[in-house]
């Protein structure tokens, strides 16, 4: 979502280079050749001093910088609040900019802040969205710290399924149907090899075990099915207090912890926003859960802040680029120049949709794939379309301040869209 603005001529021009420990400040003056150069060191003393330097100067001061990390957050906190205007630079942008300027690749921090005050001078930015500012930090934080606790917990998985499992208890991993579930990492815990079950005779087994495996339909028939995978087990035969299963056994409460995390998350996220119009309409969306809502609003923010739904298509990188030069002309895809955060959510929301019983994100996705279902490339681009789709009406709906209409495309006249154009919404 790269703005052109236009930089007013008595506008101080401010160019700063963001790192760890320090920032290199390029100041522009207008009526004055020679740039003046400043430190800044991540202090609130040096903050205070750009802020008081800035300030005096009497003049509108526009200020541009690269976003790195989290380390830019503080310093535009502290310009915001003495009433500066903050405009961000795309870091592809700059990176090219380099290459045309200087001619290599190469980067220092002083070169960067040249390059970044050139961009200013061009109005080639885009305003700064400060997450505190605009009252969504909160949501942020829970949405960024769900992703690291579920991140953590398929890790953990992963390593159950890859060295516990095969060693103590290699058939138990056919009862894992759902990742989310955490039933078995608790069952595990209680009866972590198979000499845990088949010490006991099948009878106590299913008392002892009937609270462990949770609410399950066929519960019984569970039970049975597991001792009698337990008896014909080719696990190791160790010892149920040796340091080995002690290990296993520190490794599934770790899991369980994780869930626990997880849970709170999700219930502190609804609390927060359970009454929270844009969070309820997203929800009404097909595939898309509290918690892919948190995360659209947690990285868009307010999406009326788009002007049109081409503009939050490319901030999510969903907008289509094709790379051709003279008879050459490669495939159309997604650019990918934009929020990965953003674009991931949408593209599960679309698988989940299309797998949902009856609604127009399966009609679209079947009709597409009718003729030649077993097509990878065809399916990848009808995946592309439906995500795309589900970001094309998720923008509209709270654009509109309307609920969500399933089948609305039946009322268009044909009820169709090209695939070339399948990221594109329909008047």
């Amino acid at each position: 979502m790269t703005n052109y603005h236009f930089t007013p001529t008595d506008a101080v021009l401010v160019a700063i280079d963001i790192s760890k420990s320090r920032h290199e400040v390029l100041i522009a003056i207008p009526g004055k050749k020679r740039r003046k150069r400043m430190t800044v060191l991540s202090t609130k003393a040096d903050y205070a001093r750009l802020v008081f330097f800035l300030g005096g100067l009497g003049q509108p001061v526009r200020i541009g910088f690269e976003p790195t990390g989290n380390y830019h957050r503080t310093l535009a906190w502290q310009l915001h609040q003495a009433g500066f205007e903050l405009r961000l630079i795309s870091s592809v942008a700059l990176a090219r900019t380099r290459e045309a300027m200087f001619g290599t690749w190469d980067k220092n921090d002083p070169k960067d802040a040249q390059v970044i005050l050139h961009m200013l001078s061009l109005g080639q930015s885009q305003r700064f969205y400060d997450p505190l500012v605009e009252h969504i930090n909160d949501i942020q934080e829970l949405s960024k710290t769900h992703e690291i606790v579920s991140k953590a917990k398929t890790e953990l998985w992963h390593r159950i399924q890859t060295h516990y499992m095969p060693l103590y208890f290699p058939e138990a991993e056919r009862y894992k149907h759902r990742s989310r579930s955490g039933w078995l990492l608790n069952f595990l815990k209680t009866f972590p090899t198979p000499e845990s079950i088949t010490r006991y005779s099948k009878a106590t087994f299913s008392k002892r075990a009937w609270d462990v495996v949770g609410r399950k339909v066929s519960k019984q028939a569970l039970l049975n099915d597991i001792y009698d995978t337990a008896l014909e087990s080719i696990g190791l035969p160790v010892g149920l207090e040796s340091t080995a299963i002690t290990m296993f056994r520190m490794v599934l409460e770790e899991g369980l912890s994780l869930i626990r995390q997880r849970d709170e998350i999700e219930r502190q996220a609804i609390e927060l926003l359970g009454d929270h119009p844009d969070f309820i309409r997203l929800q009404q969306i097909p595939g898309i859960g509290h918690i892919i809502a948190l995360t659209i609003l947690s990285e868009a923010g307010d999406l009326r802040r788009f002007k049109h739904h081409r503009q939050f298509l490319k901030f999510c990188g969903m907008n289509l680029s094709t790379q051709q030069s003279g008879s050459f002309k490669g495939q159309t895809r997604l650019s990918k120049y934009g929020n990965a955060r953003l674009r991931r959510p949408f593209w599960m929301a679309g698988q989940v949709a299309i797998m949902q019983r009856e609604n127009s994100f399966k009609d679209k996705f079947n009709r597409y794939v009718k003729n030649d279902r077993n097509n990878k490339d065809l399916r990848r681009k009808v995946y592309t379309a439906v995500a795309a789709k589900v970001a094309r009406i998720a923008y509209a709906i709270i654009k509109n301040n309307a609920d969500y209409r399933p089948f609305f495309e039946a009322a268009i006249p044909g009820g169709r869209t090209s695939l070339c154009r399948a990221v594109e919404a329909p008047r």
